[in-house]
């Protein structure tokens, strides 16, 4: 009977996750939504309707996937330190691959910005583009993303120190902040005066921009995320993993930002 007990018990720190339908649900979900996706950009008919049902499905694999890893961390205590310690490497990794893709978007830029084609006139930016002016909504969205990181580092020192009410509103700021950086985004799309289809120039700043939007809204999601579990009391002074993450996220966000405003709207234009 003794043998049988410890025989129950794990002899390490690591969690062993259960069997989950989720992975696999999600890699299916990415493999429609990308072939719907490549479908829809050629043309093809009822490929929108794919496309978004690609869409749906990918967030809902994702979100019941989530939801076991919140109760595997809240509930059942399987997120030790040394599970915490992996968890904090794979996001730094997952950053630091974002990091790597943003660099072949910034060569890009630098080399045609820096040695211009004669096809664009030879001359940067090309001959007919009028490039967006700095120091109007983008040194706004400057302003309002970076009040953001001010914003969630309050949040989380507030967190650290026991202030509750202070970490919420904090990250509710934050998320006010994001969504009003994201609207001044589109916005700023709807009146520029060329398209993604303008030369070089405009590949790159729509792809470096468009691509840095895209992570601004997983981040408001990530981070709208960490306010539903500060409100269920999930985190706690000394165990808060998932909030930590968000943050690193963010301020990667608000890093990358600063060399697109400084390079792509600043000194490429």
């Amino acid at each position: 009977m003794t043998n049988l007990m410890r025989s129950n018990f794990q002899a390490h720190p690591f969690h062993l996750v259960s069997p989950s339908p989720w992975p696999i649900f999600t890699c299916v979900s990415l493999l429609a939504l990308t072939t719907s996706g490549v479908l829809t950009m050629h043309g093809f008919s009822a490929a929108q309707e794919f496309l978004i049902l690609g869409l749906v499905l990918l967030i809902c694999s994702m979100s019941f996937w989530f939801r076991d890893v919140i109760s595997e961390a809240t509930y059942l205590g399987n997120h030790t330190l040394a599970v915490q310690r992996g968890l904090n490497m794979g996001v730094a990794l997952f950053i630091v691959s974002e990091a790597l893709f943003f660099l072949a978007i910034f060569w890009t830029f630098f080399h045609s910005a820096l040695s211009p084609a004669v096809e664009m006139g030879a001359q940067w930016p090309p001959s007919g583009i009028e490039s967006v002016n700095p120091f109007e909504l983008p040194l706004l969205n400057t302003v309002i993303l970076l009040s953001s990181g001010f914003t969630v580092t309050y949040a989380h020192h507030s967190l650290i120190q026991g202030f509750r009410r202070g970490a919420l509103y904090g990250i509710v700021l934050t998320v006010m902040l994001a969504v009003i950086f994201t609207a001044l985004q589109g916005l700023e799309y709807t009146v520029s005066s060329f398209t993604l289809s303008d030369s070089t120039y405009g590949s790159c700043f729509y792809f470096g921009t468009g691509f840095h939007g895209l992570h601004v809204m997983i981040g408001t999601a990530f981070i709208a995320v960490g306010l539903w579990r500060v409100l269920a009391y999930h985190f706690t002074e000394n165990h808060h993993l998932g909030l930590e993450s968000s943050i690193l996220y963010w301020h990667f966000v608000d890093i990358v930002w600063l060399v697109l405003f400084i390079s792509i709207y600043y000194w490429g234009s």
